[in-house]
């Protein structure tokens, strides 16, 4: 299933294809529904999160030219399908190396293609894709601000009614609230965020949320 339309005034077109699947951490399975976040125009896109259907977002991508292949973060349920995915666009896979173990569990012996950083920009014709470094859910997560269009991809960091998980291996619940404070909630009360799963919500719903 997907979905999208024109953001902002800079050419940038947001589709969203949500893909369902598996995800396993710590000795436990969970079912879940994931949103792949593609961003671009009609000849180059980026793909946020290669979650579990390769086939589907290839389907979304068409033949547009793939710029990268973008993990906001290292749980299998983010990069399942990346390596598949690369395959199939011939496109780069990048994450932030701070998650490269998570990587490593999910994809042994065929590591990312390109290790992202924070103020990291991705451009592409009129619009540009900003490396924000949100340790906390894991520590390489990362989220991504579509400059000059109000909009942050949040990957697990922020949904709609708060942070995202932490409690469980490598994650930290201090450090995720710290990276929402100072990473997320100084953008525009009304940036548009588009999460890793479920329904978006804006910078200032959870500004007032967390108080």
């Amino acid at each position: 299933m997907s979905a999208g339309g024109p953001v902002g005034g800079g050419g940038a077109r947001v589709e969203r294809v949500v893909t369902s699947g598996i995800f396993s951490l710590d000795g436990e399975d969970f079912e879940v529904d994931n949103n792949v976040w593609l961003v671009g125009d009609d000849e180059r896109v980026v793909v946020i999160d290669a979650a579990h259907d390769a086939g589907a977002i290839a389907e979304a991508v068409g033949g547009r030219r793939t710029l990268a292949i973008v993990a906001t973060h290292g749980h299998n349920d983010h990069i399942g399908a990346a390596v598949e995915l690369a395959a199939r666009l011939h496109a780069p896979v990048a994450l932030h190396p701070a998650d490269r173990m998570l990587w490593d569990s999910v994809h042994p012996g065929r590591g990312p293609d390109l290790a992202l950083d924070d103020g990291q920009t991705i451009d592409f014709g009129a619009a540009r894709l900003r490396v924000l470094h949100t340790p906390g859910h894991t520590p390489g997560g990362i989220c991504l601000a579509l400059e000059g269009e109000g909009v942050v991809f949040s990957g697990d960091t922020l949904f709609l009614g708060g942070p995202g998980a932490t409690g469980r291996s490598f994650s930290d619940r201090p450090t995720l609230l710290e990276s929402i404070r100072t990473r997320l909630l100084v953008l525009d009360p009304g940036t548009v965020v588009h999460t890793g799963h479920g329904e978006d919500t804006t910078v200032g719903a959870e500004a007032a949320a967390l108080g």
